[in-house]
């Protein structure tokens, strides 16, 4: 699977990146030396790669390895392997079995920087396309348990990637280049079948929008009401966002994505400094910040201060959106207003509510007036960058979040353990998405209220959150919860990263 968390290349060079990719890591499968388990005709071998910014690679560098640095790879193994070879048996949790009786193993993640990609291949003087199926390869090999901090290791690993790499051949090539996404024709190495872009692709305006505010401010209600379905969830508990989450929204005017950041607070674990640093990392990034205030208070709190600050301090240009008019009169949105006014010069003050849509539309086009010219990131039938395995796990937790109280909903996540699709080729009223899902927390005390006397909690619980899954798919679901107990998770990486708390770029 392939991830895109970078903004630099555009849609038609990334695709061409993913082939190269894949063309590495289909010429590693081959190798004599892989373990003949992971060979079995009925086992498929899977992995992500991700491609990032060099900032992004620095900071994670920086968490999981104590490096400040920006490097060209990461690899982050899912099986104990040396040299091709398992050093433990592979267990039922490293299998994921699909309907067709065929498995799959997850090999682990490949994090691969863009712009390291394109450095080293000026400096080498071959093309990017050359650099970058080299380093898939030298990843891949690290999934495997190859290494080269040993002498002996770094021989044999050396070995293997100058015997793949005289697979690699340079096809004909027509005219034709990568085009960045920063300025009028960034141009870079060529890659095959790519035509360079010109002004004539180029929206009017396109661009990032980042929704920032306090927690339980309106953002998530907003995005969902931009996106016309339900892609963040909402609650009256605050903090209930935890990643950063897209929406598209397509016009003749231009393509905006929005992204709606967790509530700005004070980090209390490290679950909350994640989620502060997917909200400070998409501010950075965004062409447009869109704070949002809450229309029932007159005076400016610290988050929006602070966001101001920010906006001046990086010269972005900032909309300011004060929801819930529909709990006020208009009259008395208007202290609120002068006091926001005297606070920073915004490029608009604009009163809505994300509930009923009031002033969404003039909001829209202030905001796609700021924006530049640019290009199409998504085509027009996706509307988020959200999969519905990642969806579901959200229509899950929001069920918790309604179902119990107190401490409890900041305690627990949801992972989607397996996720089967429908078999189209059934008839409609056969087709069912099976989903298995488990709920983390922290207590064994939380976990018998998850469950409930006589299981009643955990199907009421799944029942709700079915019948969201079942509107959002168009298919019938059956889902399966199970609760699980990992004492103090919001504080272990291990469980963040399996979680997926940590692997946010934009």
């Amino acid at each position: 699977m392939f991830v895109n968390r970078q903004r630099k290349y555009n849609a038609m060079s990334v695709s061409q990146f993913q082939d190269v990719c894949q063309r590495a890591c289909d010429d590693v499968e081959v190798s004599p030396f892989l373990d003949r388990k992971l060979r079995d005709s009925k086992i498929k071998l899977s992995l992500t790669v991700y491609y990032v910014s060099s900032e992004f690679m620095k900071k994670t560098n920086q968490q999981f390895r104590n490096i400040n640095a920006s490097t060209d790879v990461l690899s982050f193994p899912m099986l104990n392997m040396k040299n091709g070879k398992l050093t433990e048996p592979l267990g039922s949790e490293d299998v994921f079995w699909h309907k067709d009786q065929t498995g799959e193993i997850m090999l682990g993640d490949i994090f691969i920087s863009l712009d390291k990609v394109r450095t080293q291949a000026d400096e080498l003087e071959h093309d990017m396309q050359q650099e970058l199926y080299f380093l898939t390869v030298h990843s891949v090999l690290h999934l495997l348990g190859f290494d080269h901090i040993d002498a002996n290791d770094e021989k044999k690993m050396t070995s293997e990637q100058r015997r793949i790499m005289k697979k690699y051949q340079t096809p004909d090539r027509q005219d034709g280049h990568l085009e960045t996404n920063e300025g009028d024709g960034d141009l870079v190495s060529e890659f095959p079948d790519q035509n360079p872009s010109t002004t004539h692709d180029l929206l009017s305006h396109s661009g990032f929008v980042a929704i920032i505010g306090r927690p339980n401010v309106g953002k998530s209600t907003l995005l969902n009401h931009l996106a016309g379905v339900k892609l963040a969830i909402t609650s009256h508990k605050p903090q209930t966002t935890r990643n950063s989450i897209r929406a598209i929204v397509n016009n003749d005017d231009g393509q905006m994505v929005f992204i709606d950041t967790p509530g700005i607070h004070r980090p209390k674990n490290e679950l909350s400094k994640f989620m502060m640093d997917a909200a400070l990392r998409s501010t950075q990034e965004a062409d447009v910040i869109l704070l949002i205030a809450d229309g029932r208070f007159e005076r400016p709190s610290q988050v929006e201060r602070d966001t101001v600050e920010f906006a001046q301090k990086h010269k972005k240009n900032i909309i300011l959106a004060i929801n819930k008019s529909d709990f006020v009169d208009k009259e008395q949105l208007l202290p609120a207003i002068k006091n926001y006014a005297a606070l920073h010069p915004f490029s608009a003050i604009i009163p809505i509510s994300a509930k009923t849509g009031d002033g969404v539309d003039v909001l829209i086009r202030e905001i796609m007036a700021l924006l530049p010219p640019g290009p199409k990131y998504y085509p027009d039938e996706i509307f988020t960058d959200q999969t519905e395995r990642e969806l579901s796990a959200e229509l899950i937790r929001e069920q918790i979040l309604r179902f119990t109280h107190q401490e409890i909903p900041y305690g627990t996540a949801v992972m989607i353990d397996k996720f089967e699709e429908a078999d189209e080729t059934l008839p409609p009223d056969k087709q069912i998405i099976r989903i298995y899902a488990s709920v983390m927390c922290e207590r064994d005390s939380h976990k018998a209220i998850l469950l409930g006397k006589g299981g009643l909690m955990i199907k009421r619980i799944g029942s709700s959150a079915r019948s969201d899954i079942e509107m959002m798919t168009g298919h019938k679901v059956y889902l399966e919860i199970h609760v699980k107990v990992r004492q103090n998770w919001q504080n272990m990486p291990v469980h963040l990263k399996e979680l997926g708390y940590g692997k946010d770029d934009h």
